[in-house]
């Protein structure tokens, strides 16, 4: 009779390297046109990858989240608990259409923090400039 081994306990030095590994493949996902190659490449018909993807479900965790560079990736990691959404990958015109509205959300957000910066920085100079004393020149007195 075959028994399983009990499960070994990582190293720390492993924990390290498993986070590492999972926080990259983790943003990557917020690549469109790597989600299409994996689709491509059958990846999401793997039932042991489907599970995974469930797994990595715990960086959406704040105390995860806040390793991510590229948080839109946790919407993706979101999206792909679904089959729909894993087929529809397929499609290189699906990965084009996620990329281009990733871009314009980018181009959006930009635009939109700029204004807000500068409305800030007018908004500070006005209150500086009037809690200001104004100075009375040596030619105006005489």
């Amino acid at each position: 009779m075959c028994t399983k081994p009990p499960p070994q306990k990582e190293s720390e030095e492993q924990q390290r390297t498993r986070f590492q590994i999972e926080l990259e493949f983790v943003q990557c996902l917020a690549n469109p046109n790597y989600l299409n190659f994996l689709a491509q490449r059958g990846y999401f018909k793997d039932q042991n990858f489907i599970n995974y993807l469930k797994y990595l479900l715990y960086w959406k965790e704040p105390k995860y989240a806040k390793f991510l560079k590229y948080p839109q990736c946790l919407h993706m990691l979101e999206l792909l608990q679904y089959e729909h959404f894993r087929k529809e990958l397929v499609n290189s015109q699906c990965a084009k259409f996620i990329d281009d509205q990733q871009l314009l959300h980018w181009q959006h957000y930009q635009r939109k923090r700029s204004a807000l910066l500068q409305e800030q920085a007018e908004k500070s100079q006005t209150s500086k400039d009037a809690k200001e004393p104004k100075q009375i020149s040596a030619q105006s007195v005489t």
